[in-house]
């Protein structure tokens, strides 16, 4: 694989494409499931190994709970398997892993995962694995403001300091610089209420390809592209009509 010299340090990635690709080869939904958690593990380890410093995976959302009681019950079994047959390659990997979205209203079980997954990674010191699970970037500005307004009541925060940095600051993705690139499988166009907030300047490529099946040249072949594109934040460019 030849060189990269401009990589982005914060990429994102809207895992979709799943049921479809099980679905195509006459498998169960959890088939498909259980190959986008293999495939997850492999775009983690490459990411951290071309020096990409975010990586934010969008696993399961807020609108995820309205599927089949019983796909959701399988995605709560894989969920509890990840420890058990990936969690030791993340570890190996040097990532470190956190979590972003609704974590109030998990059940017990999901937030004991979610907590030791954390715990276990988070003496490494790589590349950090955000995972976006529960997540939805509405509910996240709702949140965000409601703890806004709170400080403000509580008069640790004045109406005349709310700004871009402040609001930044109470949403899940604080101290986490907002995606660069953004990626989405599986030939949708659209972000799916996927970090509306923090993709005002990021760059998009949507590829065709269902998650389970994209692997590391994929990948590779994204940050290409976004190597070779030019972010000019709203700012005119020397000798380039705009």
């Amino acid at each position: 694989m030849s060189e990269i010299t401009n990589l982005p340090d914060h990429v994102a990635i809207i895992l979709d494409g799943n049921r479809r690709w099980a679905r195509g080869r006459e498998l169960q939904d959890e088939d498909g499931h259980r190959k986008g958690i293999e495939t997850l593990v492999l775009i983690a380890k490459a990411a951290a190994n071309f020096n990409i410093k975010y990586l934010t995976l969008f696993s399961f959302s807020k609108e995820n709970w309205k599927r089949d009681p019983s796909e959701i019950s399988n995605l709560m079994d894989l969920m509890e398997s990840f420890e058990s047959e990936y969690l030791d390659e993340i570890i190996s990997s040097n990532i470190r892993v956190s979590v972003i979205g609704d974590m109030d209203t998990l059940a017990k079980p999901q937030k004991r995962i979610i907590k030791m997954v954390q715990e276990k990674t988070c003496f490494n010191n790589g590349m950090q694995l955000i995972a976006a699970f529960n997540y939805s970037g509405r509910d996240e500005i709702i949140r965000a403001m409601k703890k806004i307004l709170n400080d403000v009541q509580l008069a640790k925060i004045s109406t005349d300091m709310i700004n871009n940095d402040l609001m930044s600051e109470y949403l899940d993705t604080a101290n986490i610089p907002d995606p660069d690139l953004i990626i989405r499988t599986s030939g949708e166009m659209r972000l799916s209420n996927f970090l509306l907030w923090q993709c005002a300047y990021s760059e998009f490529i949507f590829t065709d390809t269902f998650w389970p099946d994209f692997n590391v040249d994929h990948f590779h072949n994204a940050l290409e592209q976004y190597s070779q594109r030019e972010r000019r934040y709203g700012r005119n460019t020397p000798n380039k009509r705009v």
